[in-house]
């Protein structure tokens, strides 16, 4: 039997885990989660009647075996694609009607969440939330080989393992490396190469109102990247998600604004971008939300990609790392694409 450890469950780690079991004849797969939820910054959230996409909005057709997998491997029950045209706006808040792409727009009616649940749904595999992975080691045994261990904040220990795949953001998996009791001398260059990921970071705004909101676009993206918001876009054009008559925003600042006032009181921050918003849109209503919510993303976006060979070098010891960082793209469908080809390599190395 090979034993897989997987550390995350992010798209691409779930996007692996199937790719493994569709593989492998026998196999043990071993999930560990830090935090409560599934498909890591493609998050959703449920309040009342009202469920949002909070962190990716929604996943691209830029990708054929993504496509593929959304719309003929996986059920399709429930699958929502959002129609309404993406507009632009610039640094003085001037709207402008975007491009008429030709391009899918892909969530669910129960949120994005969805595409982790129904990944994991087809394997057997062991998903442990809420246990936050603290050491890597690599231990040899007394036949000669060497094998993979994971210990949580707890104390607990988890193996041994065959492989171990990570699944973090690149800051986070290059720490896990760095404290590893792993003696090979690919770990500090790995863990460099790794640590020059830069990200964009974004805060989030969420902002209920008690009436819809009739606009001719699903969103508004910041094309000359000028002001203090990126994206706001209209929750209740997905279908399922918003109940008739009301409408919910999702609102994610620039990167300067964010890591700017990352720290700085929720309260003011959802203030200061319900009026960016009110300005931008032009509508007053939109000062006064009869709820909101909020999230921070330090890692958001990965600004580009990793150098591969030091990667695919780790990867001959049995530990690869996986998610849009190594892709190179901050986007869903980039997760899912490097979670099935690490997959298919690990399979293939067997």
């Amino acid at each position: 039997m090979t034993t897989i450890g997987i550390v995350g469950a992010g798209a691409a780690a779930a996007a692996a885990a199937y790719a493994l079991e569709d593989e492998l004849s026998d196999s043990e797969i071993t999930v560990l989660e830090k935090s409560r939820g599934l498909c890591g910054r493609a998050a959703t959230r449920r309040r009342d009647d009202v469920i949002y996409d909070y962190g990716a909005n929604y996943v691209k057709s830029d990708d054929e075996r993504v496509v593929e997998l959304l719309t003929e491997t996986l059920d399709t029950d429930g699958l929502v694609d959002v129609t309404d045209p993406v507009w632009t706006f610039d640094g003085a808040g001037e709207v402008s009607e975007g491009r008429d792409a030709d391009e899918h727009k892909w969530t669910y009616e129960t949120g994005l969440t969805q595409l982790a649940k129904r990944l994991f749904s087809r394997t057997d595999a062991t998903v442990h939330r809420e246990t936050r992975v603290e050491t890597l080691r690599q231990d040899g045994e007394d036949d000669g080989s060497d094998v993979w261990r994971l210990e949580d904040v707890d104390g607990k220990r988890w193996g041994p393992f065959d492989a171990i795949l990570l699944n973090p953001p690149a800051p986070q998996t290059a720490e896990l490396l760095r404290t590893a009791a792993w003696d090979d001398e690919i770990r500090d260059e790995l863990a460099d190469a790794i640590d020059g990921v830069s990200y964009r970071t974004i805060w989030t705004g969420v902002f209920h109102y008690p009436f819809e909101l009739e606009r001719p676009y699903y969103a508004l993206v910041n094309t000359d990247k000028e002001h203090e918001i990126g994206w706001i876009s209209r929750e209740e054009c997905k279908s399922g998600h918003v109940p008739e008559g009301e409408s919910l925003l999702i609102v994610q600042a620039s990167p300067e604004w964010s890591a700017d006032r990352y720290d700085e009181e929720p309260a003011a921050n959802l203030e200061a971008l319900a009026e960016l918003t009110a300005a931008v849109v032009e509508d007053e209503r939109l000062l006064e939300p009869d709820w909101t919510d909020h999230q921070g993303w330090r890692y958001a976006l990965p600004e580009d990609g990793v150098d591969r060979d030091p990667l695919r070098r780790a990867e001959e010891s049995g530990l690869y790392c996986l998610g849009d960082w190594v892709a190179g793209e901050g986007r869903l469908h980039a997760a899912l694409r490097s979670g099935l080809e690490v997959g298919e390599r690990v399979q293939i190395g067997e």
